[in-house]
Parts: structure tokens; C-alpha cells; sequence
């Protein structure tokens, strides 16, 4: 068999020999980072069959990112697999289960900050039975914050640049059905030099005494935001309105930033 300049192959029948189809199936089998950083580094033939759209398609196939509804809408089935393959909430310790750990105290005025087991003092049931504690707020304000370095998560400056994934960011709150408070949530998208690109900063919500004290969800998606973003920083908190002493402030959990595609 005769092999073009530069391609791999030799006299016997080697792994390099396989049909195109072969060695897609046999090399979608392997992680994405051994795919992008060893693979297409052996040969020109191997780098031809890295970059093959069938290939990233064939992994999106296995580990149930591929729906048949897809196919018109994927423009770069190799980017749609890593954001799938790296999605999850890049919050840590949304629900309270590791008490503060993972988050900055930036204010922890009044009784301080607390946590309670749901559902808590005249209080209500999530609607996600998986989450059981919240972070509650006392008279005076106490707020907190995550930030959140996007290269440590894996999302590379150029797939930030170039792809402009969407960010989803989410958060809970509620208030004790006896006493009023008052919600508030920033988030901001940072460059390299803490510089703010996008911020989403809604009106503080303030909710009257006696409400029901449901669990309402915020929700927030960042799109064709400008090029640079490095760090999401997000902060959230409140108080009591009616400044009463210990921890009838607004509550908060299960907060989210998760970053495309939407499509999931």
C-alpha cells in the first residue's frame, strides 16, 4: 500500500493501516485531552481524523450529548462537545452543605450570617428536594461572594473570545412568612485586570411581611458579551427589614452559574 508524503504507514498492517471509519470509532473512545494533545501530534493522517467533524459527533453520540434535533443547529460539533463534556455549576457549595466553605464573607452585619436546615422558622420546602439547607441573612447586611477564575474550570481564553458561550446564572431566594426583607444579586463578568465587561444587577426585591414565603428562582443568561472575560464574580445577599435580632432575613441557596451550550 502506498502512503502519501508525511501520512503514517509502514509494510505491516498496524493500527495506522485501519479504514478512515475504523479509526474514528477507535479514537472517539478516548478523552478529549489525549485526542487534541497526543493524537493529532503523530501524523498527519491522525490529525486529519482528530479534526473530523464525524469524530466529535461520534463522542457527543456516546456520552448522550447528540440528540437527532441538533444537526442543522451545531455549527462546531468539536466546541459543542467540550462544553458539554465540561458543564456543571461552577458555584461550589451552593447549598449550604459545606457551611461557608468556598465563599467570601463581604458583609456579616447584625446577628451575622447563618445557616438553617429547610424549611426552616415559617419558612416553605424547596421545590428541588435534593437541596436541604439555605444561607439566611440577620438585621443587618450581610452579603457573599464566589469568583470565579474560568481557565482553572477549563474554559480556555480563546473558546471564551472566539465562541462567546452563553453563561447561565441562577439563584433561590426566600423570606420567613412573619418578616419582611430584602434581596440583592451582582454578577459581573471580569477581564484579566478585574476590569467589569457585563454586569447583571436586577433591583433589590424587597418582600413584605406576612408574604408567602415561596421559593422564587432569578435567572439570568449572558450572551455576545464582549472578548477578555476571565473571572465571573458573584455576589448575593440582603437583610431583614424590620431589623429584628437573630436570622429573619432574606435566605438564600442553590445558586448556579453553569456556561452553554443552551441547547442542553
Amino acid at each position: 500500500r502506498d502512503f502519501p508524503s508525511g501520512s503514517c504507514g509502514s509494510a505491516m498492517t498496524t493500527v495506522l493501516d485501519l479504514p478512515e471509519d475504523v479509526l474514528v470509532e477507535l479514537l472517539s473512545l478516548l478523552p478529549a485531552r489525549d485526542l487534541l494533545r497526543a493524537c493529532r501530534l503523530v501524523c498527519r493522517q491522525w490529525r486529519y481524523v482528530v479534526d473530523l467533524t464525524t469524530l466529535w459527533k461520534r463522542k457527543c453520540q456516546r456520552e448522550g450529548f447528540y440528540t437527532q434535533h441538533l444537526d442543522r443547529s451545531i455549527s462546531d460539533w468539536k466546541v459543542f462537545y467540550m462544553l458539554c463534556n465540561l458543564r456543571r455549576n461552577l458555584i461550589k457549595n451552593p447549598c449550604a452543605e459545606e457551611k461557608f466553605q468556598h465563599w467570601k464573607i463581604d458583609k456579616n452585619e447584625g446577628d451575622k450570617w447563618n445557616i438553617e436546615d429547610l424549611p426552616g422558622p415559617h419558612g416553605n420546602m424547596m421545590p428541588d428536594p435534593k437541596v436541604h439547607k439555605y444561607f439566611v441573612t440577620s438585621y443587618g447586611p450581610c452579603f457573599k461572594s464566589q469568583l470565579i477564575t474560568l481557565q482553572k474550570e477549563g474554559y480556555w481564553n480563546q473558546l471564551m473570545d472566539e465562541k462567546r458561550p452563553e453563561i447561565v446564572v441562577k439563584d433561590w431566594y426566600s423570606a420567613r412568612f412573619d418578616c419582611g426583607c430584602r434581596y440583592e444579586l451582582i454578577v459581573r463578568l471580569l477581564s484579566e485586570d478585574y476590569i467589569v465587561l457585563e454586569e447583571f444587577r436586577p433591583e433589590p426585591v424587597v418582600i413584605e411581611q406576612w408574604s408567602d414565603a415561596t421559593w422564587r428562582e432569578i435567572s439570568h443568561t449572558f450572551q455576545n458579551y464582549p472578548a477578555g472575560v476571565r473571572y465571573i464574580l458573584f455576589q448575593h445577599g440582603g437583610q431583614d427589614t424590620q431589623f429584628w435580632a437573630g436570622w429573619y432575613g432574606i435566605r438564600v441557596t442553590n445558586s448556579s452559574i453553569t456556561i452553554g451550550p443552551l441547547t442542553l
